[in-house]
């Protein structure tokens, strides 16, 4: 897959999200197959998520860095996912990738989640009107 069509799969994912009042979205190409994705998307309620992807497509989608944060209107903290191995001595068994819930002091096992899956957890804590 080229990074361009990953790009794209992201902007469809964006725009398929009822709950999205608006997002700003850096989508910086690396070469035909690598990218980095960075910025924000706005929720109705006043939330927001923090986006960070390295992005390596040429045989999978391989993130290579990731991190989604996902704040509260009033600025807290709801969870955060990402594969910073600064938590090595937790021994999780999904080592680096972990799940930081509420204020960030709890950190739990996770599978590498992707923008989707992000946005369905959100969909679930935020009620459709």
């Amino acid at each position: 897959m080229r990074i361009e069509n990953y790009f794209e799969q992201i902007h469809l994912t964006i725009n398929d999200c009822p709950i999205i009042q608006s997002f700003n979205l850096a989508f910086d190409k690396r070469g035909s197959h690598e990218g980095f994705i960075h910025g924000e998307i706005y929720f109705l309620d006043g939330s927001c998520l923090h986006i960070r992807e390295y992005i390596d497509v040429e045989t999978s989608i391989d993130r290579i860095v990731y991190a989604y944060q996902y704040m509260a209107s009033g600025g807290k903290m709801v969870f955060r996912y990402d594969n910073s191995g600064h938590h090595k001595k937790l021994n999780l068994k999904t080592y680096p990738h972990h799940k930081h819930i509420e204020s960030g002091d709890t950190v739990v096992e996770s599978n590498a989640p992707n923008l989707d899956h992000v946005l369905k957890e959100i969909i679930s804590i935020i009620p459709l009107s």
